[in-house]
C-alpha cells in the first residue's frame, strides 16, 4: 500500500501513528502541515477528511491509497490496527 499522512511536529498522536507506520511495508510521503507543501497537498483531500465537532481537520490524517484513489483515511494507530486486521 501507497500512504500520504499529514501531521503537525511535536504531535504525541503523530508521533504514534508514525511509529506503527514504520512497522508495515507501505511506502508513502509524510508532510509537515506547518509547511506551505503539506497545506497545498492536504487540499486535494478536503472532501474526505475527517472533521471534529467543531469542523477542524482532526490530525494526524493518514491517506491510504490504492493507485490513486483512496482507500482509506485513518486518524490514529488504533484505527491503522484495525484497518489492517479487517484487510488480514
Amino acid at each position: 500500500m501507497d500512504y500520504e499522512l499529514f501531521t503537525y511536529p511535536n504531535c504525541p498522536r503523530c508521533d504514534a501513528l508514525k511509529s506503527s507506520l514504520a512497522q508495515t511495508d507501505w511506502e508513502g510521503s509524510t508532510y509537515d502541515l506547518t509547511r506551505r507543501e503539506g497545506k497545498l497537498r492536504i487540499r486535494e483531500y478536503l472532501k474526505i477528511l475527517k472533521r471534529d465537532d467543531k469542523g477542524a481537520i482532526i490530525l494526524p490524517t493518514l491517506i491510504v491509497k490504492q493507485g490513486e484513489a483512496a482507500a482509506a483515511v485513518i486518524n490514529n494507530r488504533e484505527e491503522l490496527a484495525d484497518w489492517l486486521r479487517s484487510k488480514a
